[in-house]
């Protein structure tokens, strides 16, 4: 038995370093972060069982992988340490209970765990001399001119009162939003994609080139401090709020709470908003918030016993690649997606991934009966970031992309020189697309028509009740009597036809631009349809004008021109509009005899967070019933910026530019035409 024992955590030490040299030397991990905590848990929990077998240098008492690289290294002045891990509430009450023990009275302070780059930031007398990697905890790897590229980190420190040797500790990350842009760009130059942005981040600070790191947007937050020579801290707020004032990078993030009611409250808001922040993170950390407090209970070997972090469901797992498929999407594009062996992730089970286009399944080498590695992030369809090369058994296929539409037949090809996706060019008859056109028309993106969902458009195609989008709105109840869908098992009509053609009804009188979205015209969405209504006026007006006109337009450009022009071109595109018009579907911007006072005329308003009384599509269209421009970036130009809850960082970009906040409440005020002069 006790033989059995040790092979089994000389086994798993072996395998952790294996991957902690993957995840922190190569930033090419091969497995999840929750199977990674799984194997750690396990030997944790062994060695506390078994302590006479434990290794010397067990990666339990070492922090991060500790390998060396091409950096050169340095000692911290004082150990980085890391944090342990719980994965539950029970975990987490019997974390609270132990330190209970030990300590009475105290506060919590909460914060979100960025997942991120761990770094330690040495000022000396307030300038900055070194940034080191976490390294193992006491040897990091120097990558100070790298650090100095990152605009948010001080060279030198803000004001006075700074002591003469300061270790800050935070996580180097990437934005998501400028990770996805990033990911973008590199997939049009036919560049490897980066994983995640933890991987970016890892990736971009760790170039021999500094240039090429100051290209790139990274960012930092601090949440810690190393050695502190001549400056004492009651409190780790209070040390948040004194290294704000120097201009450090302090998240905003934080709670200091009283009660375990009000940690798990933290903790189940930002799990609930985990993907409202602007950077990743995996979880939230509780931390005694009183100093002394903290120097009472001290650290074990690798962590301090005054803080956990309480990790959130893992967002990329591994599983069976069982087949390659290819779907067709509502403007002809045919992508393949992986069909797995189901696993849960980010709180759901999936069986299918994206895998982008053909091009990117070879570039990947991706090979059907793969173990390959998955990511999803709350609502955005999984994807697979790749396969577990270690794990093949020699029985893998190389999977083929088809040469026909698996739907309608019709022979695939790019639709123009340098395009790396495939299309359907079968757009008026592949029964994929027009299922999918007609799901896109119910969407909340077009004009949102209640009952019109996948079901419903496979209904109105199978029973033949519609041969295009263009019938749609010419639908009556003695045609749905034709369709089972739609009718009781008395053959009577069912609610669901009574309401299906009056969401039909109120449709009709949509704003013009939801009317443009809904034709599924390539590259047109929400804001380019926006600008083409209020620059045009009608949808006559938009297919008479050329291209050059319409590339005229902000928020068109020469690219959308010409797919616009190209798709008023076609016959059957034409009959469409005339079968709408026919059926009193609105084609023109529509004027109110009580016209909405323009409140917001000449505004440019950037909406960030969650609000209360506003849905995120909602709340575009009010800013521009009321003449405002609704934008996604902050800028000099912004006038105003609206915070909701986990508002990310345009809020600080607002307060970084002197750009006026409003809360939901002033939001509405102005609206009301409250705050203008």
């Amino acid at each position: 038995m006790s033989s059995a024992i040790r092979k089994r955590m000389s086994a798993l030490t072996e395998e952790i370093r294996d991957h902690q040299f993957r995840y922190y030397v190569l930033d090419k991990p091969i497995i999840s972060d929750g199977e990674f905590d799984a194997l750690l848990a396990e030997l944790i929990k062994l060695e506390s069982e078994h302590p006479e077998f434990k290794a010397d240098e067990s990666p339990t008492t070492l922090v991060g992988g500790g390998f060396s690289t091409h950096f050169t290294q340095h000692d911290h002045i004082e150990k980085m340490m890391s944090l342990d891990n719980v994965f539950g509430i029970e975990e987490l009450d019997a974390w609270l209970d132990r330190v209970a023990k030990s300590i009475s009275g105290n506060s919590w302070l909460c914060e979100v765990k960025v997942d991120g780059l761990a770094i330690n930031l040495l000022y000396e007398k307030g300038r900055l001399v070194r940034a080191l990697t976490r390294g193992n905890g006491v040897t990091g790897e120097d990558v100070t001119l790298n650090i100095r590229t990152i605009s948010s980190i001080p060279d030198q420190l803000m004001g006075s009162g700074f002591p003469d040797i300061l270790e800050v500790r935070g996580e180097v990350f990437f934005p998501i939003d400028a990770f996805n842009s990033f990911n973008e760009a590199l997939e049009e130059d036919g560049k490897p994609r980066f994983a995640n942005p933890r991987n970016a981040a890892a990736g971009s600070l760790r170039q021999k080139d500094p240039r090429i790191t100051a290209s790139r947007p990274l960012s930092m937050v601090v949440h810690g401090i190393g050695a502190a020579e001549g400056v004492n801290f009651s409190e780790q707020s209070a040390a948040y709020d004194l290294l704000a004032s120097w201009g450090l990078p302090i998240s905003t993030r934080f709670r200091v709470v009283k009660s375990r009611e009000e940690v798990v409250e933290f903790i189940n808001f930002y799990e609930e908003h985990r993907h409202d922040v602007e950077h990743e993170i995996d979880g939230a950390v509780v931390k005694v918030n009183e100093i002394n407090l903290q120097d009472e209970l001290g650290f074990t070997s690798r962590a301090p016993k005054w803080a956990i972090a309480f990790k959130y469901p893992p967002e990329e797992v591994t599983t069976k690649l069982l087949d390659i498929k290819v779907s067709v999407g509502r403007t002809g594009r045919v992508t393949p997606f992986a069909f797995m062996e189901p696993v849960a992730v980010a709180g759901s089970t999936v069986t299918n991934a994206t895998l982008h286009n053909a091009q990117e399944v070879v570039r990947k080498g991706i090979l059907i009966g793969d173990t390959v590695l998955i990511r999803k992030a709350g609502d955005v369809i999984p994807e697979v970031l790749g396969p577990v090369i270690e794990r093949r058994s020699g029985h893998e296929q190389v999977w083929v992309m088809p040469t026909t539409c698996p739907e309608c037949g019709s022979a695939l090809r790019a639709m123009s020189d340098g395009d790396v996706d495939i299309r359907c060019p079968n757009t008026q008859s592949c029964p994929a697309q027009l299922k999918e056109r007609l799901f896109y028309i119910g969407s909340r993106a077009a004009l949102d028509i209640d009952v019109l969902g996948h079901e419903a458009a496979v209904a109105l195609l199978t029973d033949r009740l519609v041969i295009d989008e263009g019938d749609l709105f010419g639908l009556t109840e003695d045609a749905l009597l034709a369709s089972p869908f739609f009718c009781k098992k008395d053959g009577t009509l069912g609610a669901n036809a009574a309401k299906f053609l009056s969401a039909l009804e109120s449709a009709k009188s949509r704003p013009l631009w939801r009317m443009i979205v809904a034709l599924s015209i390539r590259h047109v969405g929400p804001t380019s349809a926006q600008a083409l209504a209020k620059s045009f006026g009608s949808l006559d007006a938009i297919a008479a004008a050329s291209v050059e006109e319409l590339a005229a337009i902000e928020g068109v450009g020469s690219i959308i021109a010409e797919s616009i022009s190209e798709w008023f071109e076609s016959d059957w595109h034409k009959a469409i509009i005339e079968k709408w018009r026919r059926a009193g579907v609105a084609l023109t911007e529509q004027v109110s005899e009580n016209l909405t006072p323009q409140t917001l005329a000449g505004l440019t308003i950037v909406v960030t967070g969650s609000l209360q009384d506003f849905t995120r599509d909602g709340v575009s269209e009010i800013i521009a019933l009321h003449g405002g421009k609704a934008s996604s970036s902050v800028s000099k130009k912004t006038h105003y910026v609206v915070v909701g809850d986990a508002a990310g960082s345009k809020a600080d970009k607002a307060a970084e530019l002197g750009v006026p906040i409003l809360d939901e409440a002033g939001f509405k005020r102005l609206i009301a035409g409250d705050l203008r002069e």
